[in-house]
């Protein structure tokens, strides 16, 4: 069994809507059923018992070792805890060659499980062992370490439930919801609205409680020191216990509380000297430590926090108690777990001092000891939800206190004997307010019940209606992508929008050029919807991009596909006809939101056949208005769009909803050219499935320009001694069928084509292109041109030259060895009436040649 190839998709695929990895997998004739190796199955679950039923079409399914790959890969995963459930075998056109698909939710877990899965296959077959707790422990450790943290968590789960599209921008915890001028970022409990300033204020705890202080909130007295001299003398001012804390500090490190002794204060001032050199000394609070969570303007939850403890059995020292606790599962290191495992550390040894016990003390049977006065979750503290305990005047404090300091989250803290009377009548105080704070106190505390904090963030960020989506046009087909993409774009930046735009010469946001090549990809895609300036975006969506990593976007609100014709790269990547063709652009459809909408061309079979995969609604088109689809879909009440000869009319039902004239259209020439008839009713399509009124779209067609400068490549024209010569970058028999209608239909005295070949098609493609052109042109230049893709010197013209045998219109064919050439000798011939039609390969520099050359 060998792996030739892997690829990982990362957003809607030929397969399916997950994140997958996709691997070509050939398995030797000896390997194409595991029913024929001895034992294969038996020995594969002794060394992975978990593994599920590898069988789903029943027992008289073969199953080759690449089935068996897929099954260990995805249950590998699933047994370290990720939440994965699809996977897919399908064998492909070469023999014993399988394309094996399996879902993953962190991809380099994904990849990490199908290398253990090819580890376990061959140790099956070679007899040999599988660590499978080693394989299951790493692939655990290395989940844990690179998916979101609970509280970043708890804030994405609540973003899926509303249909908020979010795109994890780092391997740690920033993550993006929604998309271009409507996006919002958070990082942790951390959001792009939460002021850098209002940070700073809560890291400087005397600023923040001078600032409380002036609110009416209540605090704790106190003062800054920078000496263990003056701590001590602030302590004897304040009078009672007293709280030590680094004025900068955060999470509770180097808090020293409920201290009174000069000792215990000069020595605890050093401790806080580590965490910053300034240190608050202030009246300690008796009573409970409580955490009360702000979201936007209300209380979202609380929590009473308890330090970190141990509760004695009359057996173990405290030493062993706290080993013990730290082995509970729900403890851990940082962030990822429920609770944190307890520190241990001279903090805790201290405490342990003060009270007269060292960790070799064996606590008597329900005894808890405290080992630390803090009770942050960070060093092994505890929390009992509190929630619905809160006095209404004390979550009218926390409130003011977040608002006061200019923070959208915060995690007030509050030291009170009862959560359930005012902060005044209690001597209780607001001692800390808190940036970013860890909300899986709250989502799972202790005790008590868990809160949707994570819905209340959400909320916040994006009010209920919103869901911070713009509008998305995705395009794809064989022929008219780039116009139609580029129209659809004007459409819409004609209505004050700022449109982002993908397409194969470039990425463009609001008319600006800021990426060059092909970029019909999903990562352009990707780089427009992250774009802050971006009000809707267009995007081309090609064939290549779709299969090396699936859409770069979860949902769109309109699929557009002009069609499906031959040439266009079959024969590669196991897609090696057009209904292979079809079934992968079509993903666009499937991923239609149901709010949506496809705009499918009727006149193409399988295009119109894509319709039944939309969740939303579907629009038709076709220049033939009695074309049985459209007539059909009209007969239900539905959008279509015509031609009639005179307008392009857009119709629900019966009912004639808009009406263009092509005349007014420039892009159509008056209506001779059909193709970019059908070209104009996509873009009309898509205009109208967003809500787009005629006026607007009217105005839109009549002032889009197919120049050079405005569609590079596609139908450009210029004039030349009385002649017109077309520049285009049709590459397919589908495109030359309909650039050589467009040039009969412009009624040349003499008509002339200049092509080459893109060597990366298969040698029919290439023979088909001047077998079209052939029967059409009076005059045909077959050059070769810079890139051969693989092929041999003059291998491209003569596959040309096959194709024009048996033509019955050329009669002159010429051999050119370099375009620019072609481009020289095809204008010298031309004459007054003539229509040249050049297909060129090198769009910008050949369409700058040809400026320069042409005359008027």
């Amino acid at each position: 069994m060998e792996i030739t190839r892997i690829r990982m998709l990362r957003g809607p695929n030929l397969w399916s809507r997950h994140t997958a990895l996709e691997a070509i997998v050939t398995c030797e004739v000896s390997e194409r059923s595991i029913d024929a190796i001895p034992q294969f199955e038996t020995k594969i679950r002794e060394r992975f018992p978990q593994l599920g039923s590898m069988r789903r079409g029943g027992h008289t399914e073969v199953l080759s070792l690449a089935h068996a790959l897929e099954h260990a890969a995805l249950g590998l995963q699933a047994q370290a805890g990720c939440p994965v459930t699809f996977s897919r075998t399908v064998q492909t056109i070469d023999e014993g060659v399988y394309q094996v698909v399996v879902e993953y939710i962190e991809e380099v877990v994904g990849r990490m499980a199908f290398d253990f899965g090819f580890a376990l296959i061959q140790a099956t077959l070679n007899d040999a062992p599988f660590d499978l707790a080693a394989a299951l422990s790493e692939l655990e450790a290395l989940y844990e370490d690179v998916r979101l943290g609970p509280s970043t968590g708890s804030i994405v789960d609540a973003a899926v439930q509303r249909n908020i599209p979010y795109r994890r921008m780092t391997e740690g915890s920033m993550v993006q919801f929604g998309w271009g001028s409507k996006q919002k970022r958070i990082q942790a409990a951390e959001t792009s609205d939460t002021s850098a300033i209002a940070e700073a204020i809560a890291q400087d705890k005397e600023l923040t409680k001078n600032l409380l202080a002036a609110a009416g909130v209540s605090v704790p007295i106190g003062e800054v020191v920078t000496n263990a001299d003056d701590a001590w003398r602030a302590a004897q001012k304040i009078g009672g216990p007293i709280v030590l804390k680094p004025k900068d500090g955060n999470q509770g490190k180097g808090v020293v509380a409920n201290i009174q002794t000069e000792e215990e204060v000069r020595a605890g001032f050093e401790v806080t000297q580590g965490f910053g050199r300034e240190t608050i000394v202030e009246r300690y609070l008796p009573g409970a430590d409580y955490r009360l969570l702000v979201v936007g303007n209300r209380l979202s939850a609380a929590a009473r926090r308890e330090p970190a403890q141990v509760v004695g059995d009359g057996k173990h020292t405290v030493a062993e108690l706290v080993e013990k606790e730290n082995q509970n599962p729900l403890r851990g290191d940082g962030h990822a777990t429920a609770l944190t495992k307890i520190r241990f550390d001279d903090i805790a040894l201290a405490h342990l001092a003060s009270n007269g016990l060292t960790p070799q003390y064996v606590p008597k049977t329900g005894e808890r000891v405290l080992l630390r006065n803090n009770a942050n979750l960070s060093t092994g503290g505890t929390a009992t939800d509190v929630t619905d305990d809160v006095h209404p005047d004390v979550a009218a404090s926390a409130v003011a206190a977040a608002q006061m300091i200019g923070l959208d989250i915060a995690g007030v803290d509050i030291l009170c004997e009862s959560i359930y009377k005012p902060l005044e009548q209690q001597g209780g105080g607001i001692v800390e307010v808190n940036a970013a704070p860890g909300l899986r106190m709250h989502l799972k505390p202790s005790y008590g019940k868990g809160r949707p904090v994570g819905e209340d963030i959400i909320n916040m960020m994006f009010p209920l209606g919103e869901d911070g989506r713009i509008p998305v046009v995705a395009v794809t087909g064989t022929n008219g992508k780039t116009t139609t993409v580029r129209l659809i774009s004007h459409l819409l930046s004609e209505t004050g929008l700022r449109v982002g735009m993908t397409g194969t010469d470039g990425v463009y946001i609001n008319h600006r050029l800021i990426d060059t090549g092909d970029c019909s990809g999903p990562k352009s895609a990707r780089n427009v919807l992250m774009h802050p300036d971006v009000d809707a975006a267009v995007l081309e969506t090609a064939r290549g991009g779709l299969l090396r990593e699936g859409l770069g976007f979860d949902r769109c609100e309109v699929a557009v596909v002009t069609n499906i014709g031959e040439g266009d790269h079959l024969g590669l990547n196991y897609i090696t006809s057009v209904e292979d063709l079809a079934i992968l652009k079509r993903v666009i459809v499937q991923n239609v939101a149901p709010t949506g909408a496809a705009v499918l061309n009727a006149a193409d079979p399988m295009v119109a056949k894509m319709g039944d995969k939309c969740s939303g609604r579907v629009i038709f088109f076709a220049q033939n208005q009695h074309h049985p689809v459209i007539t059909a879909h009209r007969a239900k009440n539905k959008k279509v769009i015509f031609f009639d000869g005179t307008y392009i009319v857009a119709s629900k039902g019966s009912r004639v909803m808009y009406r263009f004239p092509v005349s007014e259209i420039p892009l159509t020439q008056n209506g001779v050219l059909g193709f970019q008839i059908e070209n104009a009713m996509a873009a009309i399509g898509a205009a109208w499935a967003l809500g787009l009124d005629a006026e607007k779209i009217a105005r839109g067609l009549n002032s889009f320009e197919s120049t050079a400068n405005a569609v590079p490549g596609r139908f450009n024209q210029f004039k030349h001694k009385g002649a017109t010569v077309i520049a285009d970058y049709g590459h397919n028999p589908d495109a030359m069928r309909a650039l050589t209608s467009a040039v009969a239909a412009m009624k040349p005295k003499k008509s002339h084509v200049v092509i080459s070949g893109a060597g990366d098609r298969r040698d029919e493609d290439i023979r088909d292109l001047t077998r079209v052109l052939g029967n059409a042109f009076d005059n045909v230049i077959l050059y070769q041109d810079a890139c051969q893709r693989g092929r041999e010197d003059g291998e491209v013209l003569r596959l040309l030259q096959e194709g024009l045998v048996g033509t019955t219109k050329a009669k002159e064919v010429k051999e050119i060895h370099g375009e620019f050439k072609a481009i020289d000798t095809a204008l010298s011939e031309v004459s007054e009436g003539d229509v040249c039609l050049i297909l060129i390969d090198q769009v910008e520099e050949s369409l700058a040649y040809l400026k320069e050359k042409v005359q008027p």
